[in-house]
């Protein structure tokens, strides 16, 4: 007698303050801005290696199911992140400028 399937899979952990593709390093910020961004789940999975599509479709489902909820989390992130940048911005504007300066001439070679 084969042993039946398990009915219900995690794919997420919650972890400190974040989501987690579960047992892995791989946030679910990375694979939800991806889809977001238009990325087809293979095109997910083949630009993280250590994810199996099984996974990256579960990341994707638990975000849809929990839209509302990440949505506002990601939002979160994204407040942060902007803070910490005008921080840096004021705390040495040298540097900072140096670096945007980088980024525009990277992106005007792609």
């Amino acid at each position: 007698m084969t042993a039946a399937p398990t009915l219900a899979k995690r794919y997420i952990e919650q972890r400190d303050r974040g989501y987690w593709i579960e047992g892995t390093r791989i946030s679910l910020d990375s694979v939800v801005y991806a889809f977001l961004n238009g990325k087809s789940p293979e095109s997910i999975a083949q630009d993280f290696p250590l994810l199996s599509l099984e996974q990256v479709y579960g990341a994707i489902a638990f975000y849809l199911g929990s839209r509302e909820l990440i949505d506002a989390y990601l939002k979160e992130g994204e407040e942060e992140f902007e803070k910490l940048q005008k921080s840096c911005r004021q705390k040495n504007p040298l540097l900072y400028q140096k670096l945007k300066t980088a980024q525009t001439q990277k992106l005007s070679k792609s």
